[in-house]
């Protein structure tokens, strides 16, 4: 019995640490919506730039062109 007793006791002081303890590190919610926005503008960049090699692609005449 006196076990359980000192079990119960460290494992609520050992709450009552945690409880006091205020940084607790970053949620993951705001880096996700950073890796989230970093995903979105490579995807944007990536799309333009494609665009913009096709048009400039297609103005290149072919074989026997002038």
């Amino acid at each position: 019995m006196r076990l359980v007793a000192y079990l119960h006791i460290l494992v609520l002081d050992r709450l009552a640490e945690l409880r006091r303890a205020g940084d607790r590190g970053d949620s993951p919610v705001p880096t996700a919506v950073i890796i989230f926005g970093l995903v979105a503008a490579a995807i944007a960049v990536t799309a333009l730039v494609s665009t913009k090699a096709q048009e400039w692609m297609s103005k290149i005449p072919g074989p026997g062109g002038s």
